[in-house]
């Protein structure tokens, strides 16, 4: 059977979002778009748009538990990411159902998403000490943003020498690898760090100025879960979701809506190359 007609498959374990820019929706097409065949697990409900945050409804657990069961027996998943997890119970849930169903050694990127880019709190403070001591040791690499970062730190993190700091130790506490994502960086470079088997490196691109998108991060770690299953080495796969996601955003997507103007990343007439 042709190589083309099997490509390997993708778990996506994070919340639906109702404009598609983020969230499940930009995990599935990011998957697709890097050669991957997407799977789903929802764990909540988005009422969004870019920059608003409408209401969130968190799924039954029970619920979020046996889509991952289902799917592990029925597809050969090569790699997964979680995202949006939203509560205490949802967190537990999919701790639960990953150590009952993923082979051992399976790559897993964690995105700890906490807020929304337009401010919407996506996950309930109870939740964050259970992402912490549950969810994050079972990592392959955890992708949080600076906000995030700090929050998982317990300090705050505003420059470049400071988020190196932050992934060294978080990556010392975790045992694993950390990408800390320098997105509100003050400069023209999109910085991010990576800290994996005791070294730092960074992966840059320049910044598109003017551009209020949301899903980046979404897209990012699903990109990066990709490029895993693919085989890529962290590094190698981190290299490609950083290109593919700068791509996604320069070449953004723009509306006049009833607000004003309405942007959205460019997932699919993208590639990483």
């Amino acid at each position: 059977m042709s190589a083309l007609l099997t490509p390997p498959v993708v778990l996506t374990i994070a919340g639906s979002d109702s404009s598609c820019g983020a969230g499940v929706q930009a995990d599935l097409k990011a998957i697709s778009a890097l050669g991957g065949y997407a799977l789903n697990a929802l764990t909540s409900v988005v009422s969004e748009i870019p920059g608003k945050v409408s209401l969130v409804q968190l799924l039954d657990p029970v619920l979020v538990a046996d889509q991952i069961r289902v799917l592990f027996q029925g597809f050969p998943i090569a790699a997964a990411k979680t995202g949006m997890l939203g509560g205490r119970a949802q967190v537990e849930a999919v701790v639960m159902a990953w150590q009952q169903n993923a082979p051992k050694g399976m790559p897993l990127v964690v995105d700890p998403v906490m807020v929304a880019t337009g401010g919407g709190k996506l996950l309930e403070d109870e939740a964050v000490s259970a992402v912490k001591t549950l969810l994050l040791p079972l990592a392959t690499v955890i992708t949080p943003n600076m906000d995030e970062a700090g929050v998982l730190w317990g300090e705050e993190v505003t420059t470049r020498a400071e988020m190196a700091a932050c992934a060294q130790d978080l990556a010392a506490q975790f045992q694993t690898a950390v990408l800390v994502k320098g997105g509100h960086l003050e400069n023209d470079a999109a910085a991010d760090v990576l800290c994996a088997e005791g070294g730092l490196s960074w992966h840059e691109t320049a910044r598109t100025p003017g551009v209020q998108t949301h899903g980046t991060g979404c897209t990012y770690s699903a990109s990066i879960a990709t490029g895993l299953a693919h085989g890529l080495s962290l590094q190698e796969a981190v290299a490609q979701a950083k290109n593919y996601v700068s791509r996604a955003i320069a070449e953004h997507f723009a509306w006049e809506g009833a607000g004003g103007i309405v942007h959205a990343l460019n997932h699919l007439r993208n590639s990483a190359l």
